[in-house]
């Protein structure tokens, strides 16, 4: 049983006769580019085989005949249910508002004159919803009819004012619309960039929720590190007297805002981390006698030397002081081995000692005392009452080869050995280091004698031994000083200043801080060096403290007593490197806190460059002064032990007034 518009009658359902004339079915017949096919299912959906195009009017592609519907369709009967949500109603709502808000502002500029215009599909689907409802095409169905299937042709989206009371338009127009919405992005954008279509930009509909700060497990924390292009935190930690330590602590990161959470903690830390994961097929084929520069793996080599030292520099801090011999030690050594005017604590430290006082051992440990936890001694010599102590970060003892030393006697008569030299050298990855502190025969009038010194120093030092050299062409045997990449010689060299004390005096008192350039005109060593008569080739930095002898002991003046010896610069610190630039010096000065002594420390700190080595050299392989680091480290706690029991029996401890 079928209506007058050729729609099969339902059992129990009720239909409506259509009053569409002849002519308009002929139209739309004729306008339809391709017949829709389809197959109503349990959801009574339309289903478009081949979609309307761009340039077809998509409401007038919906608009078929009763008899194509009769043709291209198959009705099932089935038990009424509920109406479900369309299947696009999630990609029309996403760009439904914007597109009526654009249609109704072009529709206000727009004439209405022509209704026949239809430049765009979206204008056909704004001009059908404005266009007035034509009454009497459709009546109400009985209740049990089900509203998912098609009960009337898509000319009937305006119902009638009893259609609209049961649920507004019949749903073949609903489709029309969803179908409509979902393609209005791209309809829009043919409008907008002149036939090009293309997708409008989704934005949320509502801001996105609050993310935590810590989003990153510790396993996934490489994926939060910091992007050195972005962040420059690298020169942020860079210092001109120092390199950034590489196990930075949380306290530090978060005070120097380089970091905000402990997510980005741990991602920073991780970018520093020295422990790097090592493979196990890398284990196997690893050989650390291969003596290859740049083989991957090697101990010495660019790999290695690059991790630790990015910019293959690294500091070293050189000393030098005479101490009288006396018993007595400073309280306190910070200020000599960690000046206040650098930042950072240097990655080497090498401190020679004239006339040494008479503990030896105890003098070693005050200093691994200061210098605490972080460093080792890798090695200690000495050559009478001559001293020399090499400190270097614990991490760095591994890339050290073997460390030599030896002593050249300049006083032969005397049975304690007070004047003379005395080297240590050794191999840093692939750059050869040679230092050597000494004590020159004093006097002011022996400049001959102390020349005597350092000829014989340089042709009598045996240096190195066993570990060769790492540039033999440029090696003399003669000198000792060409046989070594970088050279720092350093001690009491008792030249003096060639004017009365009265002058000196004079010129101290006109210029008491840092202009000394009047009493550097009369220094004997600045007169000998320029000439070439004495340390050929090496450099010193340029002085900008006081005459480091001779002081009153405890005092900060000079000779005092009947003597009344000159003020001089008889201790200094002198370098010469093979390569050109390899030594710069950043910091030459004295400390005069210190006044156990008649002279004053003076110490040098120094940025020298690195080179990669080869394996094939006999290694220190980690050797240190293991018992001097276990004690140093127990007089560090036991002084930090009772600097709190002092700061806690002064707030228990009160005072009481009697009024």
């Amino acid at each position: 049983m079928s209506t007058p518009n050729g729609f099969p009658q339902h059992s129990g359902a009720c239909a409506t006769p259509s009053t569409e004339s002849g002519a308009v079915q002929d139209l739309h017949a004729k306008k339809a580019g391709k017949a829709a096919k389809k197959e109503a299912g349990d959801n009574g959906l339309l289903t478009f085989e081949d979609p309307p195009t761009v340039g077809t009017s998509l409401n007038e592609t919906l608009k078929l005949l009763p008899a194509e519907l009769k043709a291209n369709m198959k009705i099932k009967s089935f038990t009424p249910r509920p109406p479900r949500k369309p299947r696009l109603e999630r990609a029309a709502s996403l760009d439904e508002k914007s597109w009526r808000r654009w249609r109704r502002f072009r529709t206000s500029q727009e004439s209405l004159t022509d209704p026949n215009e239809t430049s765009s599909s979206n204008g056909s689907l704004q001009e059908a919803s404005l266009s007035p409802p034509v009454r009497g095409r459709a009546s109400p169905c009985h209740p049990c009819c089900p509203q998912s299937s098609l009960h009337s042709s898509p000319d009937a989206s305006e119902a009638s004012p009893a259609g609209k009371s049961r649920g507004g338009t019949s749903d073949l127009g609903k489709r029309a619309s969803e179908i409509s919405s979902a393609f209005g992005g791209l309809l829009r954008g043919k409008a907008f960039a002149s036939g090009k279509p293309r997708l409008s930009q989704i934005t949320p509909v509502r801001p996105l929720p609050p993310m935590e700060l810590n989003v990153a497990s510790h396993t996934l924390r490489t994926a939060n590190r910091i992007d050195s292009d972005c962040v420059d935190y690298r020169h942020y930690s860079q210092h001109k007297f120092g390199r950034v330590s590489s196990s930075l602590s949380d306290t530090r990161l978060h005070g120097n805002g380089m970091v905000y959470d402990n997510c980005s903690t741990d991602s920073m830390k991780s970018t520093f981390s020295l422990l790097t994961p090592i493979r196990s097929k890398d284990v196997r084929s690893r050989s650390y006698l291969e003596g290859s520069l740049l083989a991957s793996g090697a101990l010495l080599g660019a790999e290695e030397l690059s991790r630790y030292f990015p910019d293959r520099n690294i500091g070293i801090f050189v000393a030098t002081w005479n101490m009288q011999g006396q018993k007595e030690l400073p309280v306190n050594l910070d200020d000599f081995l960690l000046p206040t005017e650098a930042d950072y604590a240097q990655d080497m430290y090498v401190i020679g000692v004239q006339e040494g006082c008479p503990d030896r051992r105890e003098w070693e440990i005050r200093l691994q005392e200061t210098l605490g936890p972080h460093y080792v001694m890798l090695y200690s010599a000495a050559h009478g009452v001559l001293y020399m102590s090499v400190f270097i970060r614990r991490d760095l003892i591994w890339f050290c080869s073997e460390v030599e030393y030896a002593t050249v006697t300049t006083r032969i008569v005397s049975q304690i050995k007070t004047k003379g030299a005395l080297g240590i050298s050794f191999t840093f990855f692939g750059t050869s280091f040679l230092f050597i502190t000494s004590h020159f025969t004093s006097g002011d009038s022996k400049v001959n004698e102390r020349k005597l010194d350092y000829n014989k120093t340089i042709q009598a030092l045996t240096l190195p031994k066993n570990v060769p050299d790492t540039n033999p062409y440029r090696s003399s045997s003669s000198d000792v000083t060409t046989r070594f990449d970088e050279v720092f010689w350093f001690g009491d060299f008792n030249f003096r200043l060639n004017k009365d004390r009265e002058t000196v005096d004079s010129i101290l008192n006109q210029n008491p801080e840092t202009d000394v350039s009047k009493l550097l005109a009369y220094d004997q060593l600045t007169s000998e060096m320029s000439r070439g008569s004495i340390f050929k080739g090496f450099q010193e930095a340029d002085i900008h403290f006081r005459p480091s002898y001779k002081f009153d002991i405890g005092k900060d003046s000079y000779d005092t007593t009947s003597k009344q010896r000159t003020p001089s610069y008889t201790d200094r610190v002198v370098y010469r490197s093979r390569y050109k630039d390899d030594i710069h010096a950043v910091k030459y000065s004295s400390c005069p806190v210190i006044k156990t002594s008649d002279h004053r420390p003076v110490f040098a700190l120094f940025r020298v460059k690195v080179r990669p080595g080869r394996d094939n050299i006999p290694l220190a392989a980690g050797q240190f002064d293991r018992d001097l680091y276990l004690i140093g480290i127990k007089r560090r706690i036991t002084r930090e032990l009772q600097k709190r029991q002092e700061q806690k029996d002064q707030r228990s401890s009160s005072i009481c007034s009697i009024s």
